[in-house]
């Protein structure tokens, strides 16, 4: 790995880090949760699992992968878009030699920022021992590359511009969250509300940041704002995915009047 390699790290739970696009190799990091684990619960003993039908129907090879998606996720999207091979679960045993240069995701499904988040699920990698994963990965980098290298793969100094802190969703829309706090089908209040609150207060805590860095490479992202976005404009992305739209509101208008009973 040369001088002029570049880094990227994902952490969903906190942001996306994107480095600039350089000459040389590119190494490209993931944390987080389901959002983008794309396997490692595979090799965990937990509840918490994406490895079973339908999750990966759209996948190239139609298999259930680990991903919590019909097909790719946002990890996958990005290393499309920079033109690299999509990183590999770091606890699949098939990560090794030079495809530890691809970089790693340490991403597990039912984590939170708070170390207690999805204890129902038994079994999965949390923040803190995500973590201390990636500092065995760069053991094993070293063993790799070299000591001089491996200098370069600390979580802060990954030579990245902007980092994308990914706010709250839309809590009080999610299936679940629907099942047990709506009575009529609309987004739970509350939750929607808290969402809210926490988003007003992680720009704060940005702009903080950004001034104890002296930088303003941390920028926070709207979630919620962007996923009502997706339901409210869908033709603004597409006629593929207007067409998705239909498609999931003809089946949840089906299932809504005819499964009644």
């Amino acid at each position: 790995m040369s001088s002029s390699s570049s880094l990227m790290l994902v952490v969903v739970l906190v942001g996306i880090i994107v480095a600039p696009k350089a000459e040389g190799s590119q190494a490209f990091f993931v944390f987080g949760d389901s959002l983008v684990d794309n396997g490692n619960n595979n090799f965990l003993a937990t509840s918490a699992r994406a490895d079973n039908p339908p999750y990966g129907i759209d996948y190239p090879n139609h298999r259930a992968t680990g991903r919590f998606s019909n097909g790719y996720n946002i990890p996958d999207i990005i290393s499309q878009e920079i033109r690299a091979e999509s990183t590999m679960a770091y606890l699949d045993p098939l990560l090794n030699g030079e495809k530890l240069l691809v970089g790693a995701n340490f991403a597990s499904a039912g984590v939170g920022i708070l170390n207690d988040t999805g204890y129902e699920f038994v079994n999965m990698l949390r923040m803190y021992k995500q973590l201390e994963l990636f500092e065995m990965y760069q053991c094993r980098v070293t063993n790799l590359i070299g000591e001089e290298a491996k200098t370069k793969l600390k979580v802060y100094d990954l030579g990245a511009r902007r980092v994308l802190v990914m706010g709250a969703g839309p809590l009080g829309c999610v299936p679940a969250m629907l099942a047990s706090w709506s009575n009529d089908g609309n987004c739970a209040t509350e939750l929607q509300k808290a969402a809210s609150i926490f988003n007003r207060q992680l720009v704060e805590a940005i702009k903080d940041l950004n001034q104890e860095i002296g930088s303003d490479s941390f920028i926070a992202v709207n979630t919620k704002r962007m996923q009502h976005d997706f339901i409210d404009n869908p033709q603004d992305y597409g006629k593929q995915f207007l067409e998705f739209v239909k498609i999931e509101a003809y089946h949840v208008l089906f299932i809504d009047r005819y499964s009644s009973n």
